[in-house]
């Protein structure tokens, strides 16, 4: 590894190592260790998750293979997929409008001067009566899968939500096990704004931001009728992701994830990278 050429890209604050695999200098069995040490924070280059973008079957541009920052993989998520939407154009790789190739299926995306626009996958059926026992008494959450499972709680003041220790709970619970659950808090702020903060499988973390899981309590909230389409997402970051979508006879179509991308450094791994 040592030598490998890296790219760090930001996504409203969740942040990627990117690499250009497609003569596929790391091996699949490579990739999961890799992913551990390269995105450990301080002893590494430290981030959410590390994307390898190869070469894909005819119908698409590329394809990725995404790992969380504990070296496990993931079917999709929405701010990687735009950060390899940028990086896929500015390395020539894709045209602004591109398809690529993930374990949730075919991604639509398109580069923007300002910003990425991607297609995300069509959800899963949401559940609205999923009732946990957590800690001692029962707890309602709505639950659906947009590329990689959601648990979703709404709340009245999102500075107070107990993501870290309640997130970590629910991620955890049998209920989910044993893929496990990302855990999003939502607070409504008008028709055409909420406020989200996410716990992250994978990375065991609260992040700044979460495409899937803005996708999931945006579409959600317009289950129970609350918000409309465009949605602006309040991130942990500070910054808004704006999510699209059309709703027919209660099934969602045309599910857009868009935000600002940026490409924050470009690096080489040194000899003690896996060390």
């Amino acid at each position: 590894m040592i030598g490998l050429e890296f790219y760090k890209m930001c996504g409203h604050g969740n942040d990627f190592v990117i690499v250009d695999n497609w003569s596929n200098q790391v091996g699949p069995a490579d990739m999961p260790d890799l992913a551990r040490a390269v995105c450990r924070p301080r002893f590494g280059v430290g981030a959410d998750g590390m994307i390898f973008i190869e070469e894909g079957p005819p119908e698409v541009d590329f394809s990725w293979r995404f790992f969380n920052a504990d070296g496990s993989e993931a079917e999709m998520c929405g701010n990687g997929g735009r950060c390899a939407a940028r990086f896929a154009y500015e390395t020539g790789i894709a045209p602004a409008q591109m398809s690529f190739m993930t374990l949730a299926g075919v991604i639509q995306a398109e580069v923007k001067p300002d910003s990425v626009k991607i297609q995300m996958t069509k959800p899963s059926e949401p559940d609205l009566e999923c009732v946990l026992e957590v800690e001692g008494r029962s707890m309602k959450l709505c639950t659906i899968n947009t590329g990689v499972p959601h648990a979703v709680t709404w709340v009245n003041d999102i500075e107070a939500a107990p993501v870290q220790a309640l997130g970590r709970v629910i991620r955890f619970h049998p209920r989910f096990m044993p893929a496990g659950t990302n855990v999003d808090f939502v607070q409504v702020i008008e028709r055409n704004q909420v406020a989200v903060r996410t716990y992250e499988r994978g990375v065991e973390n609260e992040t700044l931001a979460c495409g899937t899981g803005s996708i999931a309590a945006v579409l959600l909230s317009a289950v129970k009728g609350v918000v409309d389409s465009p949605t602006r997402v309040l991130t942990r970051s500070g910054e808004e992701l704006l999510v699209h979508f059309t709703r027919t006879n209660g099934v969602f179509d045309n599910i857009y994830l868009e935000g600002r991308v940026r490409l924050v450094f470009a690096g080489r791994l040194g000899p003690d990278i896996l060390t």
